[in-house]
């Protein structure tokens, strides 16, 4: 199968490091104009050059806004005023006790994970129903379908987003846009990293060793007993924006090495 995104223009929010920049690779190497998002311009840069240098002749520019806030969405619409691929990727998680999580902490949640990709697919969706065509993704997580006690404020954004991602397939019903979510399990990627050390890695275990580890030890379920890579994920996102997946729609596909137990 050969995906040829020419001729399309995306949107990746949050999209500097790990999944998000990983997808980034893989739209543009698919031929798509891409725009990648971060909070600072020192970052966005680098990420834009990591992915020239990556995908020789990709065409990818950054833009520089905080999509937690009204302000900074408007700052993103403002230098990409339409889009024909969106993926809603900015997402932020924490291990915290229940009894610690205080409102602001639940409310910071909400607004990154999830209010972001809603300001988002409210301001792009018009435009790729006139056109006829267009791709929503959403980043979830399989913490959507299986809360981790160890972070329920982030497992709670995530099954929101699922709820919203069918609930935008419904409302784009034939008009030939499709709105899916992806549903990755642990990721070789920095912020899990960070997340494996916070829950206790051993001192001189690699990135990859650690998050192994941590997913043999604490999600046991899951069948490839390693970490899936940012690529291994993005590769179903890039398929979900294609052309040839116009008959996917209002799902959510997992990512996760087997991690639910369930056949369906």
């Amino acid at each position: 199968m050969h995906i040829d995104l020419s001729g399309t223009t995306a949107v990746v929010s949050g999209s500097t490091q790990g999944i998000g920049l990983a997808i980034v690779r893989g739209l543009a190497g698919a031929g798509s104009a891409v725009v990648l998002n971060g909070r600072s311009q020192a970052t966005v840069e680098r990420a834009v050059a990591s992915v020239e240098n990556d995908v020789p002749g990709a065409s990818v520019r950054g833009v520089a806004a905080d999509l937690a806030t009204v302000e900074g969405a408007e700052q993103l619409l403002s230098a990409v005023p339409s889009c024909d691929i969106l993926v809603n990727n900015l997402g932020i998680f924490d291990p915290k006790p229940f009894l610690e999580i205080d409102d602001d902490e639940w409310l910071r949640f909400f607004q990154i994970n999830v209010m972001s990709g809603i300001r988002l697919s409210r301001a792009y969706l018009p435009g790729m129903i006139d056109k006829g065509w267009g791709r929503v993704v959403f980043v979830s997580s399989e913490s959507a379908l299986q809360i981790p006690p160890e972070m329920m404020h982030y497992g709670m954004t995530k099954t929101a987003q699922l709820a919203i991602s069918r609930g935008l397939a419904e409302f784009c019903a034939g008009t030939g846009v499709t709105v899916n979510s992806i549903l990755p399990g642990p990721t070789a990627s920095e912020g899990v990293s960070e997340f494996v050390w916070k829950m206790g890695a051993q001192e001189g275990q690699t990135q990859q060793e650690a998050t192994d580890e941590f997913v043999r030890v604490h999600r046991p379920t899951q069948l490839l007993r390693r970490a899936a890579t940012p690529d291994e994920v993005a590769a179903m996102a890039v398929y979900l924006c294609s052309r040839q997946a116009s008959a996917t729609t209002g799902s959510s596909v997992s990512v996760d090495g087997g991690t639910r137990r369930s056949i369906v």
